[in-house]
């Protein structure tokens, strides 16, 4: 079983900036693709932004030039630096991530998909 652990969520004016972080945790043998998405009241859940392995990166529109994502992979991190934020970018920040895993105590292996709990971002003057 894999946790996904993240911070940096709050509240912060708008134009202002934050910085989320997720870290996986557990008996991981590589994390492919990691990703944020978020969701607004009455909403559904929808991308922000995702990083391959590789470090190759997509992002929605509306967030486009203002986030950026990143990752280090020796610390099995994931961040989203989040500059020039709007009130509609107020949401609950979700860390999702595709991780090739070790089933139990064994050394076979699977590929799943885990999510974060979340984490509240309020733009708000």
């Amino acid at each position: 079983q894999v946790q996904l652990v993240e911070s940096g969520g709050g509240l912060v004016q708008p134009g202002g900036s934050l910085r989320l972080s997720c870290g996986a945790s557990g008996r991981i043998f590589r994390l492919n693709a990691m990703g944020w998405y978020r969701q607004a009241p009455g909403k559904q859940r929808e991308l922000v932004a995702t990083i391959t392995s590789d470090s190759s990166t997509n992002y929605a529109d509306s967030v486009k030039g203002r986030f950026t994502i990143s990752r280090d992979n020796a610390k099995n991190t994931v961040y989203l630096q989040m500059n020039s934020l709007k009130p509609e970018d107020t949401a609950v920040y979700y860390c999702n991530a595709e991780v090739r895993g070790y089933i139990g105590s064994s050394s076979y292996l699977r590929t799943s998909n885990y999510w974060g709990q979340g984490t509240q971002v309020t733009v708000s003057s």
